[in-house]
């Protein structure tokens, strides 16, 4: 068979500080996973000066997504791309490219929920099947599980998210973002140089968690200079991921599933898998984690989201394809699981 011969989907991902295209074949293989991101020069993400980088290396991902996979627009047989929940600026230049894309190639659209595609790429790339998962970024923190047609929430951050709450303590301790090392990652090296466990809030409300009062309390201590940042750092984390991982405990203890996945940006953490898998091997269950290249967001796990969805129906009309900022992970029919 001819590379030709092969259907192939292209993503687009631009829902926050990264503008991904990724290529996927319908059979799962995915051929290139190009992307661009955003670093503020101070700060937080500013959404429009982030959609205003994904605009200009728009062109420059795409070209080097064809290049990777040695595929031309032509072989392409369906476009992807994150319809929400992200960031509105954002969300509407990936949109944008993507609708150009199809209406020039004459091809369908597809748009994806961008939480049920950091879930599937974690499935294709470790083998699970069907288990409980933790989705931790900058901008969501949710353990769900597969039930009657769909993704279902059995707990969720109700403030702010992990990925955020981390990064906004390192961002005021001073820590740098450094092209290949992200924020959550200059943390945990100094956590792992940590000594003492520092005494923090730790807010667990039924299946929910908040991390705000966390958050408040570390930088306080911080701002004293009373504490070692090693051992903040470390206390940090220690409360952050003791309460996600309680509530992902929970949620398998009640599915009694044999599978627990760890996907998203914060899944790169070594201590945060540590306590998955412990929990995991507790209730006799095999612990997964999305492999690094595909932990943060990027075009991949939207190619191949796409795939998925079009293979099972779904199709998005362009004149339907507006973007929805909020779009709950148990609003998204899931037709591929039975």
């Amino acid at each position: 068979m001819k590379k030709s011969d092969v259907l192939c989907c292209l993503g687009v991902e631009s829902t926050a500080d990264d503008f991904g295209v990724g290529i996927a074949t319908f059979k799962g293989e995915i051929l290139a996973n190009a992307s661009s991101g955003y670093v503020p020069e101070e700060g937080g993400i500013h959404p429009r000066e982030a959609a205003r980088h994904h605009a200009e290396a728009a062109d420059k991902v795409l070209g080097e997504a064809l290049s990777k996979a040695g595929t031309k627009p032509t072989d392409l047989a369906l476009i992807a791309f994150a319809q929400g929940p992200g960031l509105g600026p954002c969300l509407r230049t990936g949109a944008t490219v993507a609708r150009a894309l199809a209406s020039y190639l004459d091809v369908p659209l597809v748009g994806v929920n961008h939480s049920v595609a950091h879930i599937e790429i974690g499935k294709l790339e470790t083998g699970a099947v069907d288990p409980v998962t933790l989705y931790v970024s900058g901008g969501n923190t949710l353990v769900s599980a597969f039930d009657s047609g769909r993704y279902r929430v059995f707990g969720e951050t109700l403030d702010i998210a992990l990925g955020n709450c981390l990064d906004v303590f390192a961002r005021t301790a001073g820590l740098k973002q450094k092209r290949g090392m992200p924020l959550g990652a200059a943390l945990e090296q100094l956590a792992a140089n940590g000594e003492k466990l520092i005494s923090l809030p730790y807010v667990v409300k039924g299946m929910d968690i908040s991390l705000s009062g966390l958050l408040t309390a570390a930088t306080t201590l911080l701002r004293k200079g009373e504490c070692r940042l090693e051992d903040l750092c470390y206390s940090l984390q220690e409360h952050a991921f003791s309460m996600v991982t309680e509530v992902t405990e929970r949620a398998l203890a009640h599915t009694e599933k044999k599978e627990v996945l760890l996907t998203g940006g914060v899944a790169a953490n070594r201590r945060l898998q540590e306590m998955l898998s412990s929990i995991a091997e507790e209730h006799d269950a095999k612990f997964n984690v999305v492999p690094r290249q595909f932990a943060t967001d990027n075009g991949a796990m939207i190619a191949w989201t796409g795939v998925l969805a079009y293979t099972h129906g779904l199709v998005t009309p362009v004149e339907e394809s507006f973007v929805k900022l909020r779009w709950r992970l148990e609003k998204v029919d899931v037709p591929w699981i039975k």
